[in-house]
């Protein structure tokens, strides 16, 4: 068995305009909205085997800031071609993950976030900002993970009621 979790960056900071997209901060939901999700996965005892994230501001300081609420001791891997991407590369991405993880965390950026989300299991709502898609594939390698043996199990972000 093999699991993501597809999780968007918090929200970002369009204040000035100057300021290149990459290196966009977060706003201040954005300062608000990452540690909630992340005590929310530590409260639901998640931890994943590993996290790979986009290296745009945005999502790095998300990855960084849930990694240290739920505790994740080891590396964020910064993938370059995460960000500004599609659906087909983020699926590579998680092709290439070694056996030995079954769990990972995929930090990025829609709309390409939402196509995979589309891609595995249909899904056609919005992933908000700091919005969590999780998805289990009932396979024992990352290579065979497709839609075919793809399982929707929740969806969670800031605004959802409890």
């Amino acid at each position: 068995m093999k699991k993501v979790y597809l999780i968007r960056h918090a929200k970002s900071s369009w204040k000035d305009s100057s300021q290149d997209d990459f290196e966009r901060p977060f706003n201040k939901r954005g300062k608000l909205d990452a540690p909630l999700m992340g005590a929310k996965l530590h409260d639901k005892k998640i931890v994943p085997d590993i996290i790979l994230s986009s290296p745009a501001l945005r999502a790095k300081t998300t990855a960084e800031i849930i990694a240290k609420k739920i505790e994740y001791k080891k590396e964020i891997v910064y993938k370059k071609n995460m960000y500004e991407t599609n659906a087909s590369t983020l699926h590579k991405i998680l092709t290439k993950i070694a056996d030995k993880n079954s769990v990972a965390f995929l930090f990025g950026h829609n709309p390409s976030l939402n196509e995979l989300a589309e891609k595995y299991i249909n899904f056609n709502e919005n992933i908000p900002t700091c919005g969590i898609v999780e998805i289990e594939f009932d396979c024992d390698s990352w290579v065979d993970i497709s839609a075919k043996n793809a399982r929707f199990v929740s969806f969670d972000y800031p605004k959802k009621e409890k």
